[in-house]
């Protein structure tokens, strides 16, 4: 469906609607990377980790954990508020929430990479590879996007072709 064929509501459902299966995407690889970092504790090897490893598995696990909840608040809140006519706060709020979702899975995998880094290489290589995680998440996730955001005066000029 077209944007200029679409009414107000039509518009605000398909936007609802297609945040709920980005998320859905999203959420499955949080879901892989939460269980595996759950399963860690219970091995040998972890037993023998150093407390900066125990540290960062911890913080690795904390914003998986962080991550799951702010990507799955969208659905609970849309089968809270769906019928209320909330629709345009279910999608302004799950928009911060898919954004801070995908921050948190961003330090999530860093700290997970961190961790492997650390085990594998050091500490010093491993702050390294951890830094480069964390700026390619900045930059592919968030920078680069945002630099692509047009302006308000190119949002100005979309709506009046409309």
């Amino acid at each position: 469906m077209s944007d200029s064929s679409e009414n107000p509501h039509q518009r605000l459902a398909r936007n609802v609607n297609d945040l709920l299966q980005e998320l859905r995407v999203a959420l499955a690889g949080v879901q892989i990377l939460f269980g595996f970092l759950l399963s860690i504790v219970f091995t040998g090897p972890y037993q023998r980790a150093t407390a900066l490893q125990h540290g960062a598995h911890l913080v690795a696990v904390l914003f998986a954990v962080i991550s799951v909840a702010l990507m799955t608040a969208p659905a609970a809140w849309h089968r809270l508020l769906f019928r209320q006519g909330q629709r345009p706060e279910i999608l302004r709020v799950s928009n911060v929430f898919a954004i801070g979702g995908l921050a948190s899975l961003a330090l999530a995998m860093s700290a997970t990479v961190f961790l492997l880094a650390d085990v594998v290489l050091g500490d010093w290589p491993a702050i390294v590879i951890c830094a480069l995680t964390m700026a390619g998440f900045g930059l592919l996730w968030f920078a680069v996007p945002l630099r692509h955001r047009p302006t308000t005066e190119a949002r100005e000029r979309l709506r009046t072709v409309r």
